[in-house]
């Protein structure tokens, strides 16, 4: 990639990541609910998903899951059902990303379920597949080779993705330090409990 090619691609990624959507609903509920340490495993798997959407939609796998809806509609389904399930946990002061009334300091989560949650909000972010599919191609360049293109593609946007899940994170952290000040941890439960709520019906319904 040339440089011009390389500094009108930044601003355009970082607007697509800085924009809100499920995944950063998803760390801001996080990081209200678990902190932003915790947080950063959802973000790994959040970021292994949107590696893998966006080499898709540049290779053209996108074409073939427009062939076969009903896989992604199923992945879709089952992944909203399961992020408002554990929103509903947490409304009820239940599960495992609940603050508890004892501690300010919530106890560790697994940290596979919690990329897992990342991983499946970024691969059936329908919206996700659309930026990808509409502005990817229009950054490579077809006299050259694919490959080196598309991987430092990848890496700015992964660290432009990363360093938007952290504002987004450390945002959610600051009001669970404002709601925790005000010893109002079931409030603090609701909020998160809601924002997880709407980003499984979001990621369920787009």
């Amino acid at each position: 990639m040339s440089l011009a090619l390389i500094t009108l691609f930044i601003p355009t990624f970082f607007f697509v990541s800085i924009t809100p959507g499920m995944c950063m609903i998803l760390a801001l509920t996080m990081g209200m609910s678990i902190g932003v340490r915790q947080t950063m495993y959802m973000m790994w798997g959040e970021l292994l998903g949107v590696a893998i959407v966006a080499g898709c939609a540049a290779l053209g796998v996108a074409a073939l899951m427009l062939k076969l809806p009903q896989a992604f509609i199923v992945l879709k389904l089952v992944g909203g059902a399961y992020l408002v399930w554990l929103g509903y946990q947490m409304w009820c002061s239940r599960g495992k990303l609940v603050l508890s009334d004892s501690s300010q300091n919530s106890p560790k989560r697994p940290a596979k379920e919690l990329a897992f949650n990342g991983f499946i909000t970024a691969i059936a972010n329908p919206k996700g597949w659309a930026f990808f599919i509409t502005l990817l191609p229009s950054f490579l360049i077809a006299d050259q080779p694919l490959l080196p293109q598309l991987s430092v593609m990848i890496a700015i946007i992964l660290v432009l993705e990363f360093a938007c899940l952290m504002l987004y994170a450390t945002g959610g952290k600051a009001l669970r330090h404002l709601l925790m000040n005000k010893n109002n941890v079931k409030l603090l439960n609701r909020i998160s409990g809601s924002l997880m709520i709407i980003v499984g019906c979001w990621l369920a319904l787009s």
